[in-house]
């Protein structure tokens, strides 16, 4: 029990290499419909931060849980939106960034 402890606060604090290159690979697999490529994403978060307050409304949308203070500090930074939805959900980096993948596709045209 107590290795698993240790283990999960590693990986929070970011001191396992794995944590690390999860992070800094690309967020999406080529083969998947639904999914986009690296500058593809920062394309996409460029509207979303010329149009943010628009943004904020989709985002609440999706994602209730988050509050007027988590969007003011996101500031339309796609890492921040993925972390606060994995805090404000208690789910996996992985599961928040296909999350916030899917959630991308759909509102690539805004």
């Amino acid at each position: 029990m107590r290795s698993i402890i240790i283990l999960t606060a590693a990986v929070a604090l970011g001191a396992l290499p794995l944590t690390a290159n999860a992070q800094s690979s690309p967020t999406t697999t080529p083969t998947s419909p639904t999914t986009t490529s690296r500058s593809e994403a920062g394309q996409i978060w460029e509207k979303f931060r010329g149009a943010w307050s628009q943004t904020k409304g989709a985002i609440k949308e999706q994602w209730g849980k988050l509050t007027d203070d988590d969007l003011a500090e996101i500031q339309g930074r796609r890492e921040q939106l993925v972390g606060k939805v994995q805090t404000r959900y208690g789910i996996s980096r992985e599961q928040a960034e296909a999350q916030v993948s899917t959630w991308e596709q759909k509102h690539r045209d805004m």
